[in-house]
Order: C-alpha cells, then sequence, then structure tokens
C-alpha cells in the first residue's frame, strides 16, 4: 500500500445539507476522495458498482429501504468496500443487524469532532469500530432476551471469565478491546498472524463467545479486574 493512500468514499445519506457537511470534511482528508453521493438505495447500490469506493458512509434511515438491509447488496457491488454506519439511531436492535449484516463500524452522528475521521481510517485499516457510548448498547445486542442473535454454531459451554485466560490471551484480548486488527496484533508481539487467529479461537471458546466484537465489549468492560498480569 502507498504511503499516502487516496482511499475512495461513497456517501450514502437522504439529507443533501447533511451531505454537503460531509462532503466538506471529506474534502479537509488528504487520503480521502469523495467519489459519489446517493440519497437513497438504488442509487447508492448504482454508484457501489460504478465507483468501487473503498469506504461506504451509510445512514439507516433512507426512503424505502433501510441502510442496514442494503449491506449485502452494496458489498456485492463494491467487493473489498467498508461500511461505516453513520446514523442518529442508538437502537440495540439496529446496531446488532448492522454488525451481523457485515458493516464495519456503528457510529453516530452527533459524535465528537474528530471522531469520524478516525472512525473511518480504523475501518479502513481492517478494524471493527463502535462509536463511543455505545458499549452497553453492544452488550444489549448480543447478550441474552429475545433481542439476542442466533449462535451460527454451538459454543462449548466454558464462560469462566477472563480468569480462565492465559497471559497471552489477555494481551491478545486487549489489543482486540485496542480495536487492533489481526495483522496488527500479530505485527505488535512479534509472532505469525496464524497464531493470533488460533488464540482468538481458544479466547472465544474459553469464553462462550461468538465475536470479536464481544471480546472487544467484555475486555473494555472487565479490563481493570479480569485482565491484569
Amino acid at each position: 500500500m502507498p504511503a499516502d493512500p487516496e482511499f475512495r468514499v461513497l456517501l450514502v445519506d437522504d439529507h443533501a445539507l447533511f451531505r454537503r457537511g460531509l462532503a466538506a470534511l471529506l474534502g479537509e482528508q488528504p487520503d480521502m476522495r469523495l467519489v459519489g453521493e446517493a440519497g437513497d438505495v438504488n442509487e447508492a447500490l448504482r454508484l457501489a458498482e460504478s465507483q468501487r469506493p473503498d469506504l461506504v458512509l451509510l445512514d439507516n434511515h433512507l426512503p424505502g429501504v433501510a441502510g442496514v438491509d442494503a449491506i449485502e447488496s452494496l458489498l456485492q457491488r463494491a467487493p473489498g468496500a467498508r461500511v461505516l454506519m453513520l446514523t442518529v439511531s442508538e437502537s440495540a436492535e439496529d446496531l446488532r443487524a448492522a454488525l451481523r449484516s457485515g458493516a464495519a463500524g456503528y457510529v453516530l452522528k452527533n459524535g465528537a469532532p474528530g471522531e469520524l475521521p478516525q472512525a473511518m481510517r480504523r475501518v479502513l485499516r481492517g478494524e471493527t469500530v463502535i462509536g463511543a457510548g455505545l458499549a452497553a448498547k453492544v452488550m444489549q445486542a448480543f447478550d441474552g432476551g429475545a433481542a439476542a442473535p442466533q449462535q451460527p454454531r454451538p459454543l462449548d459451554p466454558a464462560p469462566h471469565g477472563f480468569d480462565s485466560l492465559g497471559p497471552r490471551e489477555r494481551t491478545v484480548a486487549l489489543a482486540i478491546a485496542a480495536g487492533a486488527s489481526n495483522k496488527r496484533i500479530a505485527r505488535d508481539l512479534g509472532i505469525a498472524e496464524a497464531t493470533v487467529k488460533a488464540h482468538v479461537r481458544v479466547i472465544l471458546r474459553k469464553l462462550g463467545l461468538s465475536s470479536r466484537v464481544q471480546v472487544a465489549v467484555l475486555a473494555s468492560r472487565d479490563a481493570p479486574h479480569g485482565l491484569k498480569d
């Protein structure tokens, strides 16, 4: 990858004034270029196919079809793209649906200044990004209850907490909580990426979890107590 890559960004939001503001923000980012704006899903799909963006900024409340319902089609039209949900919805159900549909991140429109450019770059690096203040919503989305998703496969019933993790597994869990990708963790720890993946599988099994997002939230919540060496 070049030292200063230019990432192609597609903006999908039905509010023209908001798109204008985001376009101005993107114009201030030297490594990003706005390649299209869409106010509905049909236009977004057309632009995704023709412009092949690296990143899609996607609102959820669009006319006709919800943004979350278009994620899979957008990724089919633009293979390799990453989708960052940018919305006003703090609904745990919306967040769960977005992550399960393939979104790489979920941030709120009213976030702190500077949060969005940082979130975009983290997503483009391959990280999963959850907006500030939404950790509790992630737990609600993936914890028990009617809103909880069905597990894609049976998990070993060994949720013994972070005390069950070894020192290296704790380090990896903390790195996941910080948003690091497997590649970044492998580089920082001086180990093979395949070894990191093996650690992640063990962490998921020991904690009785099914996704990196769950590991990130639990590690962030319990690190002061459960992740001390």
